[in-house]
């Protein structure tokens, strides 16, 4: 793709938008940049820019797209943000950051997006790949931006890549090698507008698949049974109910694997230390795509075995009084939350709050009745989530910060219990980022 002479609109200046503008600069481009953020509070990475000869900065309004060839949003701008509707208006091409990396990456790709587990799924798949010698890179939705690898040496056998939906939102050729969708729940609705919209857009992941690629699915998630139907590339699929085909199975004590063109393989269950029903579920989508990409059984079940998981993923923070504390601030839908609470057998006092998500709580209510000694609303969203949850715990009481709920969480547990950050809602109200959140969570356990 030649970009030498185009002129470019890049909108927000995070992480991926700074390395968008840079890449497209090195190419030739004369690249607009805007923000909702004031110049000056756009961090280093967005400084070092400013001396460059082919750098505008442009309003945040639509007078940004007088003379522009091609807008380039990053992921977190929304499709009905007033200047992507304006540059639909008016003929614009709008062009994803992962689409123009994909454009310029000459490794294969493996994918991994779903509503819950890519990170854990991404993750564990670069090790996996490692371990069998392979050079990779592992980026996207998480760590390094895809557009900033493109924009290296390129020296690796191959990508692993976590994908958002929000990534998936542009695309045109994108065509990863394998690709595995992990779930699809209720999510982002503020961002697409509808579920039926979120889920159209998360398989669009499989678009452009030809015969030689591979798509991974659950078998046991009943959005995905249509998705591939139509598409000419080979399907695997993953379950912990049932026996599949072709894929891989929880049966009994271990995992089949019945991949075609492999011969039938078994990984004992015992290998995940991560806890959870779900991990199996992400380990056997990893499994599929290792083995696609040419890695031995026994390479994959040493890196299983050796995976750790990750922080603010049902992380073990600390034990006091006998209470247990987890931290799962990564766990900001509300499909996270039933994961993680599927995850102990343990009464729960469970911390809900943050920022609002349109969120479906009435999901929760069976399992809190089930579960839970007691639910801590916290953050922006508490009366929202408290209204929908009514009485399905035996207790529940509310805090402004999640500071002051942790407090009213470690008087309620009891000996034996759990306490549980699980806050099914983005962290931005107090936070900038689940991150954040789970430090601070977890230096006010420590604390205690």
């Amino acid at each position: 793709m030649d970009l030498a002479g185009q002129h470019i609109l890049v909108i927000g200046m995070g992480a991926t938008g700074v390395a968008t503008a840079s890449f497209l600069g090195a190419r030739g481009a004369r690249v607009s940049v805007t923000d909702e953020k004031p110049s000056a509070s756009r961090g280093p990475a967005y400084g070092d820019l400013l001396d460059k000869a082919w750098l505008l900065e442009a309003a945040y309004d639509e007078s940004a797209l007088a003379g522009v060839d091609r807008v380039v949003p990053s992921p977190g701008i929304a499709p009905h943000h007033p200047l992507l509707l304006a540059a639909c208006r008016r003929g614009v091409p709008i062009m994803g950051e992962i689409e123009l990396a994909f454009r310029h990456i000459r490794a294969p790709i493996l994918a991994v997006t779903g509503t819950n587990g890519k990170t854990t799924t991404t993750t564990l798949l670069g090790q996996i790949l490692a371990r069998a010698g392979k050079k990779v890179f592992v980026g996207g939705n998480i760590g390094t931006p895809l557009i900033a690898y493109a924009a290296g040496a390129q020296e690796e056998d191959v990508v692993v890549a976590e994908i958002s939906s929000f990534q998936l939102q542009w695309i045109e050729t994108f065509r990863p090698s394998a690709a595995a969708l992990l779930n699809i729940t209720c999510d982002h609705i503020n961002y697409h507008g509808s579920f039926d919209e979120y889920r159209r857009v998360k398989a669009r992941i499989f678009e452009n698949m030809e015969q030689t690629d591979l798509a991974i699915l659950n078998a046991d998630d009943p959005a995905q049974t249509a998705l591939v139907t139509d598409r000419a590339c080979r399907q695997a699929y993953f379950s912990t109910t049932r026996e599949v085909s072709s894929g891989l199975f929880v049966a009994g004590p271990e995992i089949v694997s019945r991949l075609a063109g492999f011969p039938e393989e078994r990984y004992p269950l015992s290998m995940i230390p991560i806890p959870g029903l779900h991990n199996a579920e992400n380990v056997m989508a990893a499994i599929a795509a290792a083995r696609f990409a040419g890695c031995a059984p026994e390479t994959i079940e040493a890196a299983v075995r050796d995976f750790r998981g990750l922080p603010h993923r049902i992380e073990f923070v600390g034990e006091k009084n006998g209470v247990r504390y987890y931290d799962d601030s990564k766990g900001t839908n509300v499909d996270a939350v039933v994961r993680a609470l599927a995850t102990f057998s343990r009464p729960v006092v469970l911390l809900l709050g943050g920022r609002d998500k349109d969120g479906d709580f009435q999901t929760l209510r069976p399992r809190l009745k089930k579960q839970a000694r007691a639910v801590v609303y916290f953050g922006e969203a508490r009366e929202r989530i408290a209204s929908l949850i009514g009485d399905a715990a035996p207790a529940a009481v509310s805090a402004p910060t999640m500071r002051e709920g942790v407090m009213l969480a470690a008087g309620i547990a009891q000996s034996g219990d759990v306490v549980l950050l699980s806050p099914g809602c983005a962290s931005f109200d107090e936070f900038s980022n689940y991150k954040h959140r789970g430090d601070v969570f977890q230096q006010i356990v420590g604390d205690l």
